[in-house]
């Protein structure tokens, strides 16, 4: 185990996906850890996701919500924000919680941490530069224009300005990761992923929108965890940070290496009617990153998908129920 000072740290949404994940390692890795988790218990939450044995103090509380609440955050080091909206469909539908908790959620953790003298790091998106060429080779880096398209991408993109206003305007000791596609245990089942392996096992349709020809870049949550984690500790206030692993595949194919894994046939594939606004392509280049703090992935895409698929497999009850919930 990995031996660090004593460190007290506020974690939002960390019920969720990547936050469970990363409170998960964070055990694993650094003795005596204190973590608190702030989340509002919204369909994405579930307290099932950290590990068995993890005590942690949980409080349920909506970050859009907090004035009042600084005792909360006293005496912790940092706040690390993945509370967050992140269902593109659902940001279409309505937008209204988006703002709230992606934008007004991050400007009161922002002013939380300016009264307590706290260091803040905002987990965000490679959504928030917009669409490259599908047939290019340009990619993402810090220095990328904003160019969110659609309402998800376009809350992500403003807590990242009002981060940054906060480090250049009141010196806040702040930091930036954006991401590409995430996937691994704990996602919920509206994600493409394991949307797909719970409908293989079912022998149900799996819907890709339009051609599925749209690439991400896919990167294992644990990977993404690490990268996180070196940041908390070498991360130079100010910065942004891309964190990618190379994994460029669209989504038909990820589907195809899904039912083929399984030994499901491509005809539960069903192609629909095309998101509005929907990105071609994402490509992050992580190599800031990689140089100056010395992050590299260690899962390859096909060991991780295999883990992956292994885990929706033995827990596909829990993710079935999921689906019924949120229909």
């Amino acid at each position: 185990m990995e031996r660090v000072k004593l460190m007290k740290i506020i974690v939002t949404g960390g019920f969720g996906f990547i936050g469970s994940n990363f409170i998960n390692m964070l055990f694993e890795k650094i003795e005596g850890i204190e973590i608190v988790n702030v989340d509002k218990m919204t369909y994405a939450a579930d307290p099932s996701n950290l590990d068995p044995g993890i005590n942690i103090k949980s409080i349920n509380a909506d970050i859009s919500a907090l004035n009042g609440h600084e005792d909360i955050f006293s005496g912790a080091d940092c706040i690390v924000n993945f509370a967050a909206e992140s269902h593109v469909d659902r940001s279409i539908e309505d937008s209204s919680s988006f703002i709230e908790s992606n934008v007004k959620g991050v400007h009161n953790l922002l002013e939380i941490c300016r009264k307590l003298d706290m260091r803040f790091h905002q987990v965000s998106t490679d959504e928030v530069y917009g669409s490259l060429d599908p047939e290019g080779s340009d990619r993402f880096t810090e220095k990328t224009p904003y160019n969110p398209r659609n309402p998800y991408s376009a809350t992500k993109a403003s807590a990242d300005f009002l981060v940054r206003a906060y480090f250049n305007t009141y010196g806040l000791k702040t930091t930036i990761s954006n991401c590409s596609n995430n996937y691994g245990p704990n996602q919920h089942p509206e994600k493409l992923i394991p949307k797909s392996v719970i409908s293989a096992l079912n022998d149900v349709k799996i819907p890709i929108y339009g051609s599925g020809l749209q690439i991400r870049d896919w990167i294992h949550v644990s990977d993404h965890c690490e990268a996180i984690k070196l940041i908390l500790d070498k991360g130079k206030a100010g910065e942004t940070y891309l964190v990618g692993a190379d994994g460029e595949k669209s989504n038909l194919s990820v589907v195809n290496c899904i039912l083929e894994a399984m030994g499901k046939p491509t005809t539960l594939i069903e192609f629909v009617k095309d998101r509005p606004g929907h990105d071609e392509r994402y490509s992050i280049d992580s190599s800031k990153i990689r140089k100056e703090l010395g992050w590299c992935p260690a899962i390859s895409f096909e060991q991780g998908l295999r883990s992956t698929i292994d885990h929706y497999i033995n827990n596909r009850r829990k993710y079935e129920r999921k689906q019924v919930v949120t229909k």
